[in-house]
């Protein structure tokens, strides 16, 4: 008998015993007078698996808080936000619109500029042909 005893220790403590050889290694060790190591280990063993677990975790209540202001601001915020960016986009779009007047008003200055600078080459042409002269004559040779 405490040759089977020795085998089912052996394979115990190598993790190699099925469950079925851990009872017979349990009822063996109790019908058996010594091993009282091994005896306390297992009887220890059973005595905390039949224990209920009576610890249990203290349940804490948390009061939940009333997050209305966060929400509100948050909709404040999206709304300061919406205002900025609008504001924005409206000075871009009139800075873009006076930037195409005055543009437009350089391009009708250069238009009129250019027929102007077309009409003084012919009054160009004109002064060097001494026509002042010919056309009302010369006062003092008369």
């Amino acid at each position: 008998m405490s040759q089977r005893i020795e085998e089912l220790l052996e394979k115990y403590w190598e993790a190699e015993s099925s469950q079925e050889e851990e009872q017979e290694l349990k009822t063996l060790l109790l019908s058996t007078e010594g091993y009282a190591d091994e005896k306390a280990l297992f009887l220890g063993l059973s005595d905390f698996s039949s224990e209920e677990p009576s610890l249990k975790m203290p349940t804490k209540v948390v009061p939940i808080k009333s997050r209305n202001w966060m929400n509100w601001a948050a909709s404040a915020a999206i709304l300061i936000g919406s205002v900025w960016g609008w504001r924005v986009y409206e000075q871009k779009q009139a800075e873009q619109e006076a930037y195409m007047e005055v543009m437009q008003a350089f391009a009708l200055i250069q238009t009129n500029l250019s027929r102007g600078q077309e009409q003084m080459t012919i009054m160009n042409d004109m002064k060097y042909l001494n026509t002042t002269n010919q056309l009302f004559g010369n006062p003092s040779n008369k």
